[in-house]
């Protein structure tokens, strides 16, 4: 009765203080370069196109910056609980779960809407049995540092950030999935492999044991969905 009544309460009380958005890269201006909503709730549904760069109910603004990164650097991604927040606003803390991110090789990064195929992973934080990559993210202050392949080809990309809530989980749809999508033109990669890639959607099921997890069952290992990451 006492774990029902908390995990009620943890439930209720996390879905009205909420919430986040991937506003800028590399320390830009928010939304310059980065495709944000105005509305910072999640997305549900895995096999909506929503679920690639966000959109519909949370309609995202269009940029024209495609950001210039080079292979082989860090790239911090910043993010917050609403556009207007800082860092000590990232993310309620019950809302725990993994952080991570994919790439995708587009022709143009300013109109490609990033459905479809072509996608690789290449950063995952995720749950070490005792701190989830959303704990991590907020003792940094909302900064996700991923590292860009440095053997991947030159040229634009779509850069998507994820987060995945795990705090309602334990219920079908219940997962909430927070990501916006970066427009950056990659400089000096030696294109010397070529990533294996998923579809989104189309990678995640709203069965995989990622998404439908019990944040309370006192489970001390977790394996995110998608593919692996991939690495030079």
């Amino acid at each position: 009765m006492k774990l029902t009544t908390n995990l009620t309460l943890a439930v209720a009380a996390s879905t009205a203080s909420a919430h986040t958005i991937f506003v800028s890269l590399n320390g830009g201006k928010v939304g310059d370069g980065v495709r944000v909503p105005s509305y910072d709730g999640p997305i549900t549904e895995v096999t909506s196109n929503d679920i690639v760069c966000n959109g519909g109910p949370n309609p995202t603004k269009s940029t024209s910056t495609v950001i210039n990164v080079q292979a082989g650097s860090t790239a911090k991604l910043t993010w917050r609980h609403t556009l207007t927040s800082g860092p000590n606003d990232v993310i309620d803390a019950s809302h725990k779960g993994p952080v991570m991110a994919y790439l995708k090789k587009v022709s143009d990064a300013t109109k490609d809407s990033g459905v479809g195929g072509g996608w690789f992973k290449i950063a995952e934080d995720g749950f070490d049995g005792s701190k989830w990559g959303v704990d991590r993210l907020i003792a940094n202050q909302g900064e996700q540092t991923v590292t860009i392949p440095s053997c991947i080809a030159p040229g634009q990309y779509l850069l998507r950030g994820e987060l995945i809530a795990l705090h309602g989980a334990q219920s079908p749809k219940g997962a909430q999935f927070y990501m916006e999508c970066a427009q950056i033109n990659i400089q000096g990669g030696s294109a010397s492999k070529t990533p294996s890639s998923v579809s989104l959607p189309g990678a995640y099921s709203a069965s995989d044991s990622g998404i439908l997890f019990n944040l309370y069952s006192g489970k001390t290992s977790y394996k995110a969905p998608g593919p692996a990451v991939f690495k030079c």
